[in-house]
Protein backbone atom coordinates (compact mmCIF):
# COMPACT_ATOMS: atom_id res chain seq x y z
CA UNK A 1 0.00 0.00 0.00
CA UNK A 2 2.81 2.59 0.87
CA UNK A 3 4.61 1.96 -2.48
CA UNK A 4 1.12 3.18 -4.46
CA UNK A 5 1.61 6.16 -2.28
CA UNK A 6 5.49 7.24 -2.95
CA UNK A 7 5.99 7.95 -6.12
CA UNK A 8 10.05 8.27 -6.77
CA UNK A 9 11.38 11.43 -8.52
CA UNK A 10 15.20 11.00 -7.48
CA UNK A 11 17.17 13.40 -9.02
CA UNK A 12 14.85 16.28 -9.48
CA UNK A 13 15.90 19.53 -7.40
CA UNK A 14 12.94 21.19 -6.22
CA UNK A 15 12.23 23.63 -3.38
CA UNK A 16 10.67 23.54 0.18
CA UNK A 17 9.06 26.46 2.17
CA UNK A 18 8.46 25.57 5.60
CA UNK A 19 7.05 28.54 7.48
CA UNK A 20 5.06 29.75 10.52
CA UNK A 21 2.59 32.70 11.48
CA UNK A 22 3.66 34.85 13.58
CA UNK A 23 1.46 36.47 16.09
CA UNK A 24 -1.46 34.17 14.67
CA UNK A 25 -3.18 34.47 17.97
CA UNK A 26 -3.83 37.73 18.02
CA UNK A 27 -5.72 37.71 14.81
CA UNK A 28 -8.83 36.68 13.47
CA UNK A 29 -7.95 32.36 12.95
CA UNK A 30 -9.87 31.84 10.17
CA UNK A 31 -9.34 34.85 8.43
CA UNK A 32 -5.11 34.47 9.08
CA UNK A 33 -5.59 30.95 6.97
CA UNK A 34 -8.02 31.69 4.50
CA UNK A 35 -5.88 34.67 3.58
CA UNK A 36 -2.86 31.60 3.81
CA UNK A 37 -4.56 29.34 1.11
CA UNK A 38 -5.10 32.34 -1.10
CA UNK A 39 -1.64 32.31 -2.06
CA UNK A 40 -0.74 28.26 -1.49
CA UNK A 41 -3.30 27.30 -3.74
CA UNK A 42 -1.48 28.73 -6.54
CA UNK A 43 0.98 25.94 -6.23
CA UNK A 44 -1.07 23.25 -6.19
CA UNK A 45 -3.44 21.33 -4.11
CA UNK A 46 -3.23 20.35 -0.64
CA UNK A 47 -2.33 18.24 1.33
CA UNK A 48 -0.18 16.78 -1.68
CA UNK A 49 1.77 20.33 -2.93
CA UNK A 50 1.24 22.23 0.21
CA UNK A 51 -0.48 21.84 3.74
CA UNK A 52 -1.28 23.94 6.93
CA UNK A 53 -0.87 22.20 10.07
CA UNK A 54 -0.84 23.02 14.12
CA UNK A 55 -3.36 25.88 13.10
CA UNK A 56 -0.53 28.05 12.14
CA UNK A 57 2.48 26.32 10.28
CA UNK A 58 2.62 25.24 6.80
CA UNK A 59 5.10 23.66 3.87
CA UNK A 60 4.73 23.90 0.45
CA UNK A 61 6.73 22.45 -2.41
CA UNK A 62 8.11 24.98 -5.12
CA UNK A 63 9.00 23.04 -8.56
CA UNK A 64 10.74 25.37 -9.52
CA UNK A 65 13.55 26.29 -7.22
CA UNK A 66 14.11 29.97 -8.82
CA UNK A 67 10.74 30.62 -7.94
CA UNK A 68 10.67 30.14 -4.28
CA UNK A 69 12.06 33.52 -2.95
CA UNK A 70 8.73 35.11 -4.87
CA UNK A 71 6.20 32.82 -3.37
CA UNK A 72 8.12 33.50 0.12
CA UNK A 73 7.56 37.55 -0.78
CA UNK A 74 3.91 36.63 -2.05
CA UNK A 75 2.86 34.87 1.52
CA UNK A 76 4.91 37.39 3.63
CA UNK A 77 2.56 40.47 2.01
CA UNK A 78 -0.14 38.48 2.41
CA UNK A 79 0.05 37.96 6.04
CA UNK A 80 1.23 41.74 7.02
CA UNK A 81 -2.09 42.95 5.37
CA UNK A 82 -3.11 42.44 8.77
CA UNK A 83 -1.74 44.41 11.64
CA UNK A 84 1.39 42.84 13.59
CA UNK A 85 1.13 39.71 11.97
CA UNK A 86 4.12 38.46 10.14
CA UNK A 87 5.33 34.67 8.51
CA UNK A 88 8.49 33.13 8.86
CA UNK A 89 10.13 30.79 6.53
CA UNK A 90 13.11 28.87 5.40
CA UNK A 91 13.79 27.62 2.24
CA UNK A 92 15.18 24.30 1.08
CA UNK A 93 16.54 23.65 -2.42
CA UNK A 94 17.58 20.33 -3.09
CA UNK A 95 16.60 16.70 -4.43
CA UNK A 96 12.69 15.08 -3.31
CA UNK A 97 13.25 11.66 -3.03
CA UNK A 98 9.42 10.68 -3.04
CA UNK A 99 6.21 12.54 -3.05
CA UNK A 100 3.81 10.96 -1.10
CA UNK A 101 -0.15 11.63 -1.03
CA UNK A 102 0.38 14.57 2.48
CA UNK A 103 3.63 16.61 1.75
CA UNK A 104 4.20 16.42 5.69
CA UNK A 105 5.09 12.47 4.46
CA UNK A 106 7.19 13.11 1.39
CA UNK A 107 10.88 13.47 2.01
CA UNK A 108 14.01 14.22 0.37
CA UNK A 109 17.24 16.69 0.85
CA UNK A 110 14.88 19.29 0.01
CA UNK A 111 12.73 19.05 2.80
CA UNK A 112 15.58 18.24 5.13
CA UNK A 113 17.44 21.39 4.48
CA UNK A 114 14.40 23.44 4.71
CA UNK A 115 13.43 21.94 8.32
CA UNK A 116 17.07 22.47 9.64
CA UNK A 117 17.25 25.97 8.69
CA UNK A 118 13.80 26.68 10.07
CA UNK A 119 14.74 25.21 13.46
CA UNK A 120 17.55 28.09 13.40
CA UNK A 121 15.16 30.72 12.54
CA UNK A 122 14.18 31.71 15.71
CA UNK A 123 17.69 31.44 17.40
CA UNK A 124 19.24 33.18 14.61
CA UNK A 125 15.90 36.27 15.17
CA UNK A 126 15.18 36.09 11.72
CA UNK A 127 12.11 36.06 9.25
CA UNK A 128 13.64 34.28 6.66
CA UNK A 129 16.98 32.26 5.25
CA UNK A 130 17.70 29.53 3.20
CA UNK A 131 19.80 26.50 2.39
CA UNK A 132 20.88 24.87 -0.39
CA UNK A 133 23.44 22.31 -1.70
CA UNK A 134 25.84 25.55 -2.54
CA UNK A 135 27.64 26.81 0.10
CA UNK A 136 28.72 30.17 -1.61
CA UNK A 137 25.34 30.54 -2.71
CA UNK A 138 23.62 30.11 0.84
CA UNK A 139 25.95 33.00 2.13
CA UNK A 140 25.13 35.63 -0.42
CA UNK A 141 21.39 35.22 -0.59
CA UNK A 142 21.25 35.12 3.36
CA UNK A 143 23.12 38.24 3.73
CA UNK A 144 21.05 39.73 0.86
CA UNK A 145 17.87 38.02 2.88
CA UNK A 146 18.64 39.80 6.34
CA UNK A 147 19.14 43.48 4.35
CA UNK A 148 15.95 42.64 2.42
CA UNK A 149 14.32 41.92 5.57
CA UNK A 150 14.97 45.54 6.91
CA UNK A 151 11.96 46.73 4.37
CA UNK A 152 9.69 43.17 4.39
CA UNK A 153 9.81 42.92 8.06
CA UNK A 154 9.04 46.93 7.68
CA UNK A 155 6.30 46.73 5.69
CA UNK A 156 3.08 48.65 6.53
CA UNK A 157 -0.90 46.96 6.03
CA UNK A 158 -0.58 49.49 2.94
CA UNK A 159 2.59 48.46 1.96
CA UNK A 160 2.02 44.63 1.91
CA UNK A 161 -1.56 45.27 0.25
CA UNK A 162 0.23 47.40 -2.47
CA UNK A 163 2.88 44.27 -2.78
CA UNK A 164 0.40 41.68 -2.96
CA UNK A 165 -1.42 43.27 -6.20
CA UNK A 166 1.99 43.86 -7.20
CA UNK A 167 3.39 40.67 -7.45
CA UNK A 168 -0.09 38.86 -8.53
CA UNK A 169 0.07 40.92 -12.01
CA UNK A 170 3.76 42.75 -12.31
CA UNK A 171 2.77 43.91 -16.01
CA UNK A 172 -0.52 45.99 -15.25
CA UNK A 173 -0.70 49.53 -15.58
CA UNK A 174 -0.08 51.84 -12.28
CA UNK A 175 -3.73 53.12 -13.62
CA UNK A 176 -5.14 49.79 -13.00
CA UNK A 177 -3.40 49.03 -9.62
CA UNK A 178 -4.65 52.43 -8.36
CA UNK A 179 -8.29 51.10 -8.70
CA UNK A 180 -8.26 48.08 -7.51
CA UNK A 181 -6.31 49.69 -4.68
CA UNK A 182 -8.94 52.64 -4.63
CA UNK A 183 -6.30 55.09 -4.35
CA UNK A 184 -5.00 57.58 -6.38
CA UNK A 185 -2.06 56.74 -8.76
CA UNK A 186 0.48 59.29 -6.87
CA UNK A 187 -0.38 57.22 -3.89
CA UNK A 188 0.34 53.64 -5.72
CA UNK A 189 3.82 55.64 -6.50
CA UNK A 190 4.49 56.40 -3.24
CA UNK A 191 3.15 53.33 -1.82
CA UNK A 192 5.52 51.45 -4.14
CA UNK A 193 8.57 53.49 -2.87
CA UNK A 194 8.09 52.51 0.79
CA UNK A 195 7.88 49.39 -0.04
CA UNK A 196 11.35 48.75 -1.64
CA UNK A 197 9.60 47.21 -4.82
CA UNK A 198 12.31 48.33 -6.85
CA UNK A 199 15.09 47.01 -4.73
CA UNK A 200 13.29 43.93 -3.94
CA UNK A 201 12.44 43.40 -7.81
CA UNK A 202 16.63 43.26 -8.07
CA UNK A 203 16.80 40.78 -5.52
CA UNK A 204 14.27 38.43 -6.95
CA UNK A 205 16.09 38.80 -10.30
CA UNK A 206 19.56 38.27 -8.77
CA UNK A 207 18.00 35.27 -7.48
CA UNK A 208 16.84 33.85 -9.99
CA UNK A 209 19.87 34.13 -11.45
CA UNK A 210 21.91 32.90 -8.90
CA UNK A 211 19.86 29.39 -8.67
CA UNK A 212 19.93 28.99 -12.60
CA UNK A 213 23.52 29.30 -12.73
CA UNK A 214 23.68 26.98 -9.83
CA UNK A 215 21.94 24.13 -11.19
Amino acid sequence: MLLSILVPIIGLMQAVITGDIINSRNSATKETLEDLKLVLQNYGSSPRDWEIYRGDSFQLLVAAPADSLDVAMKIKAMLKTVQDRDGRMSIGIGEVSYRASAITESNGDAFVRSGNRFDQLQTAKTNLAIESPWSDFDDEMNVCFQLALIAMDGWSQASAEFMVSQLADEDQSQQALAKKLEIGQSSVSERKKRAHYDELLQLRQRFKKRVEECL
